[in-house]
């Protein structure tokens, strides 16, 4: 067995011991996932917690952050109950469509079971956070309007319907997957799927009362400024955690996720400074979420040039979609959600196939495929995501509406949630 490297013990007298067990696990793989799954948990708590936080109205603050908290809650125990087992299930009556029932309540997981050369409980929790923090992008999307009872019931059947097929689709062995679709850390399966959940929700709600009339400002660009902060480090293990170990392609996925990031944020910040005569941090983080989002699919088939080119064009593209949807569509997604997440992954998934090929740098195509066919396939992928995104979030909206009212009235929508919903204040000064 290849020895991959050592580890050296906390005491110095100890003797050096292979990386690698005799059961086939991986003890330098799995210290980076258990490291990355922390990593993509404080993305949503309390990155992504914060930086929705501080860009609504005060009067609203906590509760978004209640809603980020609650879908994490929420979104745990349906993975426990059924949502592995539909996600990477493969037994039982597991299909191209869904994984089954074989695996429900994290059946025959145990402290020995592997997947590939790390643990399946720390296989399990990693993918556990990528399916707690994709509902949690769609808050952005309905902000400061919608019920907590529904926000709750959406979540769940949100997950159910759209999320957990989807990722069984691309990484659990579904139809994308074997069509050969490159989507190395959730393109697809977590920012198309969330953008498009976001608009779909926004235009199903209408938009908040007084837009687009009266401006609604972030009220506290510190709180968003510290959350972005906290996405951009956290983001390394979305991404290079997503190679499941600890070599090349996990370095070169941070590499290039952390290139795209900042030329997507220099790209946005330059463009408003150009147009409006000075640069915002608003406009820098909103283009460093941007870079980010795109680059992810293509975090693991890419080289640093690319990442570049599709940090360029995460900044310039995602800020063309939101000034159009916001000004000309007028449709009130209050945070941007489509078209940064949107947008974004369907250009990053794209790009997967144009980057990818080793003559610009990326990993290689596969034996026999060519960039148009690669294409191809990636396009089928993102358009399989946004139809079945669009269709099954509106009748899921629908759904819900029968068992709950899907806004607040409008006198708890002028006093503010925080009150109004959960009889607390973000502020006590």
């Amino acid at each position: 067995m290849k020895r991959l490297g050592l580890f050296v013990s906390l005491s110095a007298l100890a003797p050096l011991s292979n990386a690698i067990a005799d059961d086939g696990l991986n003890g330098a793989d799995t210290a980076w996932i258990l490291t990355s799954t922390a990593l993509v948990l404080f993305m949503t708590l309390p990155g992504l917690a914060l930086f929705y936080g501080g860009l609504v109205r005060s009067k609203n603050v906590l509760s978004v952050l209640m809603q980020c908290f609650a879908i994490t809650c929420v979104a745990t125990i349906i993975w426990v109950i059924v949502g592995y087992s539909i996600a990477f299930g493969d037994g039982g009556n597991a299909n191209a469509v869904w994984g089954g029932l074989s695996r429900v309540f994290l059946a025959d997981m145990s402290r020995t079971a592997l997947a590939g050369s790390i643990p399946e409980t720390v296989f399990s929790m990693f993918q556990l956070t990528f399916a707690i923090i994709t509902p949690a992008l769609i808050v952005g999307g309905f902000a400061e309007r919608m019920r907590f009872s529904a926000i709750l019931m959406f979540s769940a059947i949100w997950l159910l319907l759209v999320y957990l097929p989807v990722c069984h689709w691309v990484w659990g062995g579904g139809w994308l997957g074997e069509m050969g679709l490159l989507d190395f850390a959730g393109g697809t399966v977590v920012h198309i799927t969330a953008g498009v959940a976001a608009i779909v929700t926004a235009m199903v709600l209408g938009n908040r009362r007084g837009f687009p009339r009266s401006a609604m400002m972030p009220h506290n660009m510190t709180m968003t400024i510290t959350g972005a902060g906290m996405l951009w480090v956290g983001w390394f293990g979305f991404n290079a955690g997503s190679a499941l170990s600890a070599g090349g392609d996990a370095g070169m996925a941070m590499l290039v996720t952390h290139i795209s990031a900042a030329m997507g944020a220099f790209t946005w910040m330059m463009i408003e400074w150009k147009r409006y005569g000075k640069p915002s941090a608003l406009g820098a983080v909103t283009g460093m979420v941007a870079g980010l989002g795109t680059i992810t699919p293509a975090s693991g088939f890419v080289g640093p040039v690319a990442a570049l080119f599709i940090g360029l064009a995460a900044g310039a593209i995602c800020y063309t979609a939101t000034v159009f949807i916001k000004q000309r569509l007028q449709i009130d997604d209050s945070l941007d959600v489509f078209p940064v997440h949107g947008v974004g992954g369907a250009l990053g998934t794209l790009s997967a196939g144009i980057f990818v090929a080793s003559e610009l740098g990326g990993a290689g195509l596969a034996e026999g495929v060519s960039t148009g066919q690669q294409l191809g396939v990636q396009l089928i992928g993102v358009v399989a995501t946004i139809t079945w995104t669009a269709f099954a979030t509106y009748l899921i909206l629908k759904l819900v509406s029968i068992f709950v009212e899907l806004r607040v009235n409008e006198e708890d929508e002028t006093v503010g949630l925080d009150l109004t919903a959960h009889e607390e204040s973000g502020y006590n000064l």
